[in-house]
């Protein structure tokens, strides 16, 4: 049916499907004779075993979604993935979608693909407009693609980052719309910023009629960053929204889903897509979507809501004792932030050194952002890097519930990160028990002479 299964299938016939699909192909046919260059040779056993022999890849030269004749089994398994996934997405959140497909790449080479494809549909267009984010490969996925950022600063409000559509609407009048790409917005990111306004932004999108990409990188875990998706195409334009397979899904890097309300606008990114592609990714979330079936990724979904309420309430309860503060950001469903002005205060590199502690201690994923520190990429100059803005009041460390995280890691990470904020305040006493006592000593010598 094309559907992922309700309960999940055990190994072994997950393992006896993709023998099932390998001998499918014509590599590993009795007796077959290949004197093409692309034939499934695979000189090591290891590497067959690894791939369960499905080495053809997936597409063709023409087209990535392509049925390949001499690889039916990869074949099936692309359609059944590319299936599969779209199935999972609408069990997400976001019911109207009409097509995806899983590319192997990662989220930025995703949404170069994407960029790319709209040059020949707008082909006087050279700029994008980008609600900043501090995260490279998003930025740098534009630059790839040719296009030149038109990047819209954020709106503090409270502690929150947000959109600033007046900012964004301006810039569309300023440039003129024929001459605009895309607006490329963003749904999950690193608190204080919070997911993009998607509904206005697709309103005002629908109404200069320019095409509007999404990075949903780690968004599908969030019925908040589907809702906002669903809501968007329902009010306004949304082209296609980019999603990361390692973020949501638990598997290795290397791929993405590219999925949108335009069936044919997919098959267009599909075949813009150069030659035949690694089935590995859909090899992998294939099997693990099987393995999981519906009820298994119900559950881990519910499992990361409930871990985010208990880091948010544990992470307040560690702030108020360090007299930091928990960072107000409701509108962020991942992602949270936890002041640090008292080391910022104390010593302008206690909040680096901070995050080295923790990375020391097998803290990982933690960010810790200083105040005003200036990254350089691809030439565009930004101040205040890693915090989305050019001044924010603060520095902060950031603290995410993702899929698959346990009550275990949240335990274990804010017992570590009690223990290097305490460090910070024994050395501060110290150093200004020593300050008190050379005042101490000036004083007196002062008074003898």
């Amino acid at each position: 049916k094309g559907k992922c299964p309700e309960d999940g299938w055990d190994e072994s016939t997950i393992e006896l499907f993709l023998h099932e699909l390998a001998i499918m192909d014509s590599n590993n046919f009795l007796g077959n004779c290949g004197v093409g260059e692309r034939e499934g040779r695979v000189v090591s056993g290891l590497v067959a075993r690894r791939h369960y022999r499905l080495i053809h890849g997936i597409g063709r030269s023409g087209d990535i979604s392509a049925v390949q004749p001499k690889a039916a089994g990869s074949s099936l398994l692309n359609k059944l993935t590319n299936s599969v996934v779209l199935d999972v997405i609408k069990l997400a959140g976001v019911r109207t979608v009409t097509s995806c497909f899983v590319v192997p790449m990662a989220t930025g080479m995703s949404l170069t693909l994407c960029f790319l494809t709209l040059r020949h549909k707008r082909p006087k267009a050279k700029y994008i407009i980008w609600p900043r984010i501090d995260q490279k490969s998003c930025f740098k996925s534009m630059i790839t693609a040719g296009f030149e950022p038109v990047v819209i600063e954020n709106v503090l409000e409270g502690d929150e980052l947000r959109t600033d559509l007046e900012a964004v609407e301006a810039k569309i009048k300023a440039f003129g719309a024929e001459n605009i790409l895309c607006v490329h917005s963003t749904t999950s990111c690193f608190a204080p910023r919070v997911p993009d306004r998607l509904e206005e932004l697709a309103v005002i999108c629908a109404n200069y009629d320019i095409p509007h990409i999404v990075n949903n990188a780690y968004g599908v875990q969030s019925s908040k960053c589907m809702h906002l998706i669903q809501q968007g195409a329902r009010v306004g334009r949304i082209d296609a929204f980019v999603q990361s397979l390692d973020k949501n899904f638990m598997v290795p890097v290397g791929g993405a889903i590219i999925a949108g309300f335009n069936e044919s606008f997919i098959q267009e990114i599909s075949k813009m897509y150069p030659g035949r592609a690694s089935a590995s990714p859909s090899l992998d979330v294939l099997i693990t979507l099987l393995s999981l079936g519906t009820s298994g990724y119900k559950k881990l979904l519910k499992e990361r809501k409930e871990m985010f309420s208990y880091l948010s309430s544990e992470l307040k309860k560690l702030a108020d004792n360090h007299n930091e503060r928990l960072l107000d950001t409701p509108h962020n469903p991942i992602s949270l932030a936890m002041s640090l002005k008292n080391l910022d205060e104390t010593n302008d590199a206690a909040v680096t050194q901070l995050g080295s502690m923790l990375f020391t201690r097998q803290v990982s994923g933690a960010r810790v952002v200083p105040c005003g520190s200036v990254q350089t990429v691809n030439n565009y100059t930004f101040k205040g890097f890693m915090s989305h803005a050019n001044d924010y009041p603060c520095a902060y460390l950031n603290a995410a519930s993702a899929i698959g995280i346990k009550k275990q890691d949240v335990d274990v990470f804010l017992k570590r990160l009690d223990k290097c904020l305490k460090t910070f305040r024994k050395e501060a006493k110290q150093e200004k028990s020593v300050n008190e006592i050379s005042d101490a000593n000036t004083a007196t010598e002062q008074l003898e002479d």
